[in-house]
């Protein structure tokens, strides 16, 4: 392993004014969309041009969205009005989520291996049931609806 680089006056200074510059709120909205864009990536629905899709990694691609939905009520407060493409993108790495993992035989969204912390998986509604078992409808506050919570 190499030593710790030593950095000059200036890249110090630099870095220092790149500190006062910068938010949290700058690095929290930049980390969702690294995270939300690392997503599609480990799911092979963004590569690079010219190449083949890898293999989906679902285990990175669930932390990666696992961290994506930790992070969105943080920035939801001061910039609700311009997220609905990031909520978009969110909802639609979930459903390829899922639908990766059923082929797979992997996890659902929010589960982990050992089964603790995650919800009890809850049965299909059979179509010939009354609508009091279907799925709450999405609530109007903006937030992204699960199923299941």
């Amino acid at each position: 392993m190499s030593e710790p680089r030593e950095f000059s006056e200036e890249e110090l200074r630099q870095i220092e004014s790149e500190m006062e510059r910068i938010s949290v709120d700058d690095v929290l909205l930049q980390t969702l969309v690294t995270l939300l864009n690392l997503a599609a990536r480990k799911a092979g629905l963004a590569t690079p041009p010219g190449q083949a899709a890898p293999p989906p990694d679902l285990e990175q691609m669930g932390q990666a969205i696992e961290g994506a939905r930790a992070l969105l009520p943080l920035v939801e407060k001061r910039h609700a009005d311009q997220l609905g493409q990031v909520r978009d993108m969110l909802s639609q790495l979930q459903m390829a989520y899922s639908q990766l993992a059923e082929r797979s035989g992997g996890e659902a969204p929010g589960r982990d291996r050992t089964g603790e912390g995650a919800e009890q998986p809850q049965p299909e509604p059979k179509a010939a049931e009354t609508k009091e078992s279907e799925p709450a409808p999405p609530k109007s506050s903006g937030r992204l609806w699960i199923p299941g919570q």
